[in-house]
């Protein structure tokens, strides 16, 4: 029996039911490239806290994804580069998202997709990306099975942006994703059927982006590696 998801448009005015600045923060110096690259790789088996919720609605058939988790090698510190996606998209029209998409018969595997999504996304090139780790699988509501390939990126790119598929590219500091003191839940019914997701908001110097669903899921699994290791 196919079961109708409720749709989100208005996440933002979701219900927050808790925050989580009871946990602790990733150090400093557990958020460098090098750190990350050797967690990734200690942790070659693991359960990620979000693993979606695709399998609760049945209204298309599976298929495979791969995203870039792009952390940007800034003086300052990893910074994640962010696309916010075009309104007019069927599927996920105006979220924030990491680049990606679905993986194409001639990709050699989800670190083929992600980089061949990012390069015709954002014009991004795999030559300024090295790919140091993937995050488990995570299930979107629209039955993408998605693998998040992490990979960190030399400054001093220019981006050319898909106009039809990106409105825009942003980066927001790694360290502040990273603080649970961001993350906030969020819990709403409908027609008898009730969704939870997680949020973290980002103020930029011209306005707030919304990081929610499977975004800020697959960063929250990102947070629960980098803190436990």
């Amino acid at each position: 029996m196919t079961t109708t998801r409720p749709a989100i448009t208005q996440p933002q005015l979701v219900p927050v039911t808790s925050v989580d600045s009871h946990l602790p923060p990733v150090p400093g110096d557990a958020l460098t490239g090098e750190a990350i690259r050797v967690r990734l790789a200690q942790a070659s088996a693991w359960t990620p806290e979000f693993a979606g919720d695709g399998g609760l609605f049945a209204d298309r058939q599976p298929a495979g994804a791969a995203v870039l988790v792009p952390l940007v090698q800034r003086a300052e510190g990893l910074t994640l580069l962010l696309t916010r996606r075009t309104d007019h998209l069927r599927d996920h029209a105006g979220q924030i998202s990491f680049p990606g998409g679905r993986v194409e018969p001639e990709d050699d595997g989800p670190v083929a997709t992600a980089l061949r999504e990012t390069e015709e996304e954002i014009g991004l090139s795999r030559e300024r990306i090295r790919v140091i780790g993937q995050l488990p699988v995570y299930s979107t509501v629209t039955a993408f099975q998605v693998t998040p390939v992490v990979g960190l990126v030399e400054p001093g790119f220019t981006l050319a942006l898909d106009d039809f598929e990106v409105a825009e590219a942003f980066e927001v500091p790694l360290a502040f994703l990273m603080n649970p003191a961001h993350h906030r839940h969020h819990r709403f019914e409908f027609g008898g059927t009730e969704r939870r997701f997680l949020s973290m908001p980002w103020q930029g110097r011209e306005r707030e982006y919304f990081i929610w669903g499977a975004t800020a899921a697959m960063l929250r699994n990102l947070y629960r590696l980098l803190s436990e290791g």
